[in-house]
């Protein structure tokens, strides 16, 4: 029989309420100080200390910062509204493109979003991350998309989520509805030219 390996370098057992309540605990400490504190500043230390964790606890969830950043931003709060899946192309995407607008502007997941981008150049981590985030979203609207029979490439992904992520993260603007409805009509003509007239 194989040796497991040491505790220390076990992975937590997500089906286990315990520790998803410890995970979910840390992510909403991590939540609360990162706007204050910044990437550089949320050191594992002190999140430890401010949510009563051991950083090996900590470690065990999220060998890496990039890791705790990454999930940060995939299990941001629950904003409510969610969209669900839809036979209706235009009404999904518009749904999506605001609940993404929305938890974007969440001032931590947008710090953490920022933070991942800012590093993937140079640390395999945070590039590793970068990858994950884009995929799971696009796993998720492809989801939303399963009762309209579309499924996106990730060409089409990014051409419908990058004008609002520019306007967010570049532009430092707003994404309003009326953005979004743009965003999605010039879309709808790039997956359907009938869309479009």
């Amino acid at each position: 029989m194989p040796a497991l390996p040491p505790v220390h370098r076990r992975k937590p057992d997500l089906s286990n309420p315990r520790v998803q309540r410890t995970r979910t605990h840390a992510l909403a400490v991590a939540r609360d100080l990162l706007p204050e504190a910044g990437p550089i500043g949320l050191t594992y230390a002190l999140l430890a200390e401010r949510a009563g964790l051991t950083r090996q606890t900590l470690y065990r969830h999220w060998p890496t910062r990039a890791a705790l950043l990454c999930d940060l931003i995939l299990e941001g709060p629950d904003l409510g509204g969610y969209p669900r899946p839809g036979s209706d192309v235009r009404t999904v995407a518009t749904a999506w493109l605001r609940s993404l607008r929305d938890g974007i502007s969440v001032p931590a997941v947008r710090t953490a979003v920022l933070a991942v981008t800012a590093q993937a150049n140079h640390d395999p981590d945070s590039a590793q991350a970068l990858m994950r985030i884009g995929e799971d979203r696009r796993a998720a609207l492809n989801k939303l998309l399963e009762p309209s029979g579309l499924q996106i490439s990730a060409n089409e992904y990014t051409l419908l989520s990058g004008p609002v992520l520019a306007r967010l993260l570049l532009d430092r603007g707003e994404a309003g509805d009326e953005f979004i409805d743009a965003v999605v009509a010039q879309w709808l003509t790039t997956i359907d030219p009938a869309e479009g007239e």
